[in-house]
């Protein structure tokens, strides 16, 4: 039908848009900073072969800075960015809540448990050191919320989800609370995880995470369109020939792929998982097949403008992206919210 064909090309041209607008955030990220690149120097120090600057038009120091600093934070930044926007968008749908987040499932909760934890018996202090902990956290705490969910009626509902995550969500931060207070290095490695950032990490953190937030994506999209039809009710899904357990159980474990590798990659991100499936659904509408890569694609730009951003306004320093994405996403998600009506209470 031509309004069914204008929609598609409609909803296609959008994701071309967002495309091209995250390659010139990524380019924004490689070249700005408390130090700004012009484009020729960053040219150059990508395709001059690493070790021989003198070789190249660009100066060994700029060289430097793009290869083993911003190459690997907006590396970083791009994943995990598209990461949390995906898992939003399925975790909003999954547990029919517009104000859900990872933190809601327990996953944040758990990462900061395993990763304090780890800091506190094994004397770690890197990210690169305790991600493992802070994902098998993350993970452990998904299969938690899920089981207790689905124990007495068989399934996890979406009211059930939300009444298990509030409740192991409140343990794992009460440990997570003991132990900061018995261990001051413990203290002091989580409150800078805590608040969310891509800086600091080289590569390796980047080739830790990227297989399990691939998987992720594509769990993602494959379990999106069974999402538009829990949409319409478990009965109605039901008689349609949906199994509910195998498709929610699908789209959690990809939530808990993306969102825990994120997280214990970058800590927690306020407000991305929140916002961004509203802004793409302002797009799309609440068809999942278009909700879900629309939300990865401006989870990554909107985490990348962040970073950027809170490098720019802070110079010599820099402001963590966690917290500048919570100084812009708060007073933005009140406007959107007002304006759009989103969510009734």
């Amino acid at each position: 039908m031509p309004a069914v064909a204008t929609t598609r090309r409609r909803r296609l041209t959008g994701l071309v848009l967002l495309a091209a607008l995250l390659v010139c955030a990524v380019i924004a990220s490689i070249a700005l900073g408390s130090r700004s690149l012009p484009l020729g120097a960053v040219f150059d120090a990508l395709t001059c072969p690493a070790g021989l600057p003198l070789s190249c038009p660009a100066d060994g120091t700029a060289g430097q800075i793009v290869r083993e600093l911003r190459l690997p934070r907006t590396g970083l930044a791009l994943i995990t960015g598209l990461a949390l926007g995906m898992a939003g968008a399925l975790i909003q749908g999954y547990t029919r809540n517009p104000l859900a987040d990872a933190g809601l499932l327990g996953i944040n909760a758990g990462a900061a448990f395993l990763a304090v934890l780890s800091i506190h018996l094994f004397a770690l202090t890197a990210p690169a050191q305790f991600i493992w902990f802070a994902f098998t956290g993350a993970l452990i705490a998904g299969a938690v919320v899920f089981g207790v969910s689905a124990i007495g009626g068989g399934k996890a509902s979406p009211l059930s989800l939300v009444l298990a995550g509030a409740a192991v969500t409140a343990f794992l931060q009460a440990m997570t609370n003991v132990v900061v207070l018995l261990d001051q290095t413990a203290l002091n490695s989580y409150r800078y995880w805590v608040v969310g950032d891509v800086a600091g990490h080289d590569a390796s953190v980047f080739r830790q995470v990227l297989p399990f937030l691939v998987i992720g994506a594509a769990l993602a999209l494959i379990a999106a369109p069974g999402l538009n039809l829990l949409g319409l009710g478990d009965d109605v899904a039901r008689g349609l020939g949906v199994n509910l357990g195998r498709s929610r159980a699908l789209g959690l474990a990809s939530v808990v792929l993306l969102a825990g590798g994120a997280t214990a990659a970058v800590g927690p991100i306020a407000f991305l998982g929140l916002i961004v499936p509203h802004l793409a659904r302002s797009i799309t509408g609440p068809d999942y097949r278009w909700l879900v890569p629309y939300s990865g694609l401006l989870g990554a730009i909107v985490l990348l403008l962040a970073d950027t951003t809170g490098r720019l306004i802070a110079r010599p320093g820099e402001l963590q992206a966690g917290f500048t994405l919570a100084a812009l996403g708060a007073p933005f998600f009140i406007l959107l919210v007002r304006r759009r009506k989103l969510v009734s209470l």
